[in-house]
């Protein structure tokens, strides 16, 4: 008898298991962190024809399916950042066989996009192993270097103002405003990092491209590069039909986040589509 009661038990003692993890799911749901399943490990970049969509605007965008990541503190190494102000990253990808492009979008109430003294940028970033193993995800490790893309606001706002500056006119009596807007191949660093304290930013910039707009709290921003090497020591690997790893990162300026303060999502897989040949 003793022994059909613990069986009939088994079913009563996993009610409390279930409601602890229901309860967990609507913490996390409540915060806006997605509970992600082993599909969503998968990040498709999906093969369009024609021409790459290249801001955020683009009606391209919207035929593509979403996947929505939870990001959260970095805690690897010191200064840890455990309550990063980003939960949540939205990620959809096209490639055409020739150009890849990436569209993120995030949560951030404020926008900071200039910097000065005591204030910090908003940014994001993506992160591309150099060769076939995957390496830590923040910053590389020695022997396994990562490729980083580090879309920068205050870059994004210098390449807005300039192109703003170069299609004014100076109206008849008008006084010309002096200001120094910096001079920026691309609103993305291209950086090489191969653990803490060893990010360097690349000679050559301006392969990778970004293009963002803030709105409504919400900030939406398209990366996109060649999927052509030109650096094949220094640039990530992309090619169609193989799997790529792939890790995000993102700062949140008002928070006062910067460096290895920031919110990050671990490594991925980026499944990209073969080039179609109809």
């Amino acid at each position: 008898m003793g022994r059909w009661q613990r069986v009939g038990e088994q079913p009563r003692l996993l009610v409390p298991v279930f409601s602890a993890l229901f309860a967990v799911a609507l913490v996390l749901g409540a915060f806006g962190i997605p509970i992600v399943s082993s599909q969503g490990l998968y990040i498709r970049s999906h093969f369009i024809s024609g021409t790459i969509p290249t801001t955020p605007e683009d009606p391209t965008w919207d035929k593509v399916p979403p996947l929505t990541l939870p990001l959260s503190g970095q805690v690897i190494t010191r200064p840890v950042w455990p309550e990063p102000a980003a939960r949540a990253l939205t990620v959809r990808s096209v490639h055409n066989g020739t150009d890849i492009a990436f569209w993120l979008e995030w949560q951030d109430n404020t926008k900071n996009d200039r910097l000065t003294p005591g204030t910090f940028r908003d940014g994001v970033a993506i992160g591309l192993p150099l060769g076939e193993a995957p390496a830590f995800f923040c910053m590389g490790q020695l022997d396994h270097y990562i490729n980083i893309w580090h879309w920068k606001a205050d870059w994004q706002s210098d390449v807005d103002r300039r192109a703003a500056r170069s299609t004014e006119r100076k109206a008849e009596g008008e006084v010309r405003r002096f200001e120094v807007i910096p001079r920026r191949a691309s609103s993305v660093e291209d950086l090489i990092g191969g653990g803490f304290s060893t990010l360097t930013s690349k000679q050559s910039q301006g392969r990778v491209q970004g293009k963002a707009t803030w709105k409504d709290g919400v900030w939406r921003v398209v990366i996109r590069r060649p999927l052509a090497s030109t650096d094949f020591e220094n640039e990530a690997t992309l090619q169609p039909g193989r799997l790529q790893a792939i890790a995000f990162a993102v700062w949140n300026g008002e928070n006062k986040e910067r460096n290895g303060q920031k919110a990050v999502a671990p490594w991925f897989q980026l499944s990209m589509d073969p080039v179609s040949q109809l």
